[in-house]
């Protein structure tokens, strides 16, 4: 029978006195998973994660002693203690601490699964140290784990130091933090509450409370550290994915763009923001040193000039998006710069990628030249284009074994990869691993 995992990633207490129960009854790592609907890796890091050691020897001694050689001893008289009555040092635990001979047995049973001594029948004769797995003491390490990994304020140092220079010259000349963040709120990519417990918590070294025109006058709130990311939930009034699919119903010709956006290392703030064209599966790629939403709406607004209002609205009917900071002006993306309807965005729901699956997929090409957990800060955008050139021109089974090069070229013509900067590169050509854009 076929043992399936299931999607929950945090095991609950009663599945570790379950791992207890297991491992005192000695069942095998795969017989525990199996009873619990995990995989036996999961099994093994929790044990290894959460055991503990303890140096005790036998049931009728209260000496621990591991030397290799304790039973072979005829050393006497290593701690100086001249009423020992021992017969050797081998036979007392004070020598492992002094003893220049010393040298630690470990159970060679101990280092395969199930990693513990829990179930082993000679625990009571065996004088070695010995590794336990209690399901109490793993509950506790856990929460203590998981507490501390949600304490604390989530920004990273690049992030840090770029709301400090932005906020430092507009605070010095006087601005509330309320002036300064409705006016550049394309450019935060917090809320205005956070900006208030950032300054609060110490996060900007040269900016506190005295900068601030009336935080001053104000009581110290209740419970400051709360934070949260700049998500403006009007926004998702009429752009829903409900919204979406029905759209759909009443327009099924309209064509899909996916957007979204790829990332570098936590603590950067560059961005690679990806035009998915799902008809064609040609991506397009902008270059941008923050990811916030001014540098979206700003490249809407390039496009639109730059290819026309025809074009535009041929190419871009529909955005689909996810739940992401840079989206949370969809109104101004929707709208040129005079206040005319250029587009139509919908969001997905939150984690759901599978939502907007080609975009997604088609990242794969892009993690093969800019491997994930990599640093993007030396990409600029004439290397993102290049890159995009070589991704656009390979060929795709999916496609009839075609590039989407082609296709695109085929439905909206070659004049408009002209005006986006799309080129044309020989099969043979192709190159597809870091060494495209990394000299």
């Amino acid at each position: 029978m076929e043992n399936k995992t299931k999607g929950k990633s945090h095991l609950t207490f009663s599945e570790r006195n379950k791992i207890q129960g297991g491992l005192a009854n000695k069942k095998s790592l795969k017989e525990i998973a199996f009873e619990l609907h995990k995989n036996p890796s999961t099994i093994s890091r929790e044990i290894k994660a959460h055991m503990f050691v303890k140096k005790k020897g036998r049931h009728y001694s209260r000496y621990f002693n591991d030397c290799s050689y304790r039973n072979i001893c005829n050393m006497h008289y290593v701690c100086d203690d001249l009423n020992c009555v021992k017969e050797s040092c081998g036979h007392c635990g004070k020598c492992i601490y002094i003893c220049k001979s010393y040298t630690k047995q470990i159970c060679e049973r101990r280092e395969k699964p199930p990693y513990v001594c829990n179930g082993c029948p000679k625990r009571g004769l065996c004088d070695l140290e010995k590794r336990f797995y209690d399901s109490a003491v793993a509950q506790q390490q856990y929460q203590a784990v998981l507490k501390n990994a949600r304490e604390g304020i989530a920004i990273s140092h690049n992030e840090r130091d770029f709301l400090g220079d932005l906020l430092r010259p507009l605070l010095r000349r006087g601005q509330s933090l309320h002036h300064i963040y409705i006016n550049n709120k394309n450019l935060i990519t917090v809320d205005e509450k956070t900006l208030y417990n950032y300054i609060e918590a110490g996060v900007f070294d040269d900016i506190n409370n005295l900068d601030l025109p009336r935080q001053v006058r104000y009581k110290k709130r209740k419970d400051p550290n709360y934070y949260r990311l700049k998500i403006d939930k009007g926004c998702y009034i009429g752009r829903n994915y409900e919204c979406f699919q029905s759209y759909l119903k009443e327009h099924p010709d309209v064509p899909v763009v996916e957007i979204d956006s790829v990332e570098g290392l936590r603590d950067e703030t560059q961005a690679i923001l990806t035009i998915h064209f799902v008809n064609c599966g040609l991506q397009l790629g902008f270059f941008r040193e923050h990811n916030d939403a001014q540098s979206v709406i700003d490249i809407f607004n390039e496009l639109y000039l730059k290819l026309g209002e025809e074009d535009f609205k041929k190419l871009f009917p529909l955005l689909l998006v996810d739940c992401g900071g840079e989206f949370t002006n969809p109104e101004l993306i929707e709208r040129t710069l005079d206040g005319k309807i250029k587009t139509k965005v919908f969001f997905c729901h939150a984690m759901s990628s599978y939502e907007k699956p080609h975009c997604e997929r088609n990242h794969e090409f892009m993690r093969n030249v800019i491997p994930k957990r990599k640093s993007i800060a030396f990409m600029n955008q004439e290397k993102t284009t290049l890159m995009m050139n070589h991704i656009n021109n390979y060929t795709r089974k999916s496609l009839g074994d075609n590039t989407p090069y082609k296709v695109f070229e085929f439905i909206y013509g070659k004049e408009i990869l002209k005006k986006l900067g799309v080129k044309y590169i020989s099969p043979n050509d192709i190159l597809l691993n870091p060494s495209l854009v990394r000299y």
